[in-house]
C-alpha cells in the first residue's frame, strides 16, 4: 500500500514538474508574438470589419505579400553578395561596404511597402475603426523587446 502511495506521489510530482517546465518554457523561452502578427489580429477578430471590408483589405494583403516576397528574396541575394565578399575580402573592405549598402536599400524599401501597407488596410476602416487600428500599431512600434 506505502508503495502505490509513494508511486502515485511520485508520478503527480512529475506531472507538476513537466506543467511547471512547460509553463515556465513559454513564459521565458518561447519567442514573442511578432507585433504584425498582433496588428494583424487586431485588424482582422478585434474590429469587426464588415464584408466590404474585408474584401478590400484581402487585396491589399494579396499586392503586399507579392511585393514582400520579392524584397525578401533580394534580400536573401543581397545576403548572398555579402557573405561572398566577406568571404573574399576578410574584413570591412568596398566589396562589402556595397553589399551593405545593397541589403540596406533593400531594407529601407521592405520597410517602406510595409508602411505603405499598413496606411492602405488603415484607409479601409471607419473612425471608431482607425483609431482603435492607430493604438495597435503604436504599440507594435513601441513593444519592448524581451
Amino acid at each position: 500500500m506505502i508503495e502505490r502511495l509513494r508511486f502515485v506521489l511520485m508520478l503527480l510530482f512529475a506531472f507538476g514538474a513537466a506543467i511547471g517546465g512547460v509553463l515556465i518554457g513559454r513564459a521565458w523561452i518561447m519567442p514573442p508574438v511578432p507585433a504584425e502578427s498582433e496588428l494583424h489580429e487586431v485588424l482582422h477578430k478585434d474590429l469587426q470589419l464588415d464584408d466590404f471590408q474585408k474584401q478590400q483589405i484581402e487585396q491589399i494583403e494579396r499586392k503586399y505579400a507579392l511585393r514582400r516576397q520579392s524584397l525578401e528574396l533580394e534580400l536573401r541575394s543581397d545576403n548572398a553578395r555579402l557573405a561572398s565578399a566577406i568571404e573574399t575580402e576578410h574584413g570591412y573592405g568596398p566589396l562589402v561596404a556595397s553589399a551593405v549598402d545593397a541589403s540596406h536599400k533593400a531594407m529601407g524599401e521592405l520597410q517602406k511597402i510595409t508602411l505603405e501597407h499598413i496606411f492602405a488596410m488603415r484607409s479601409v476602416l471607419r473612425p471608431d475603426q482607425a483609431a482603435r487600428f492607430d493604438a495597435a500599431v503604436v504599440k507594435a512600434l513601441t513593444v519592448k523587446p524581451r
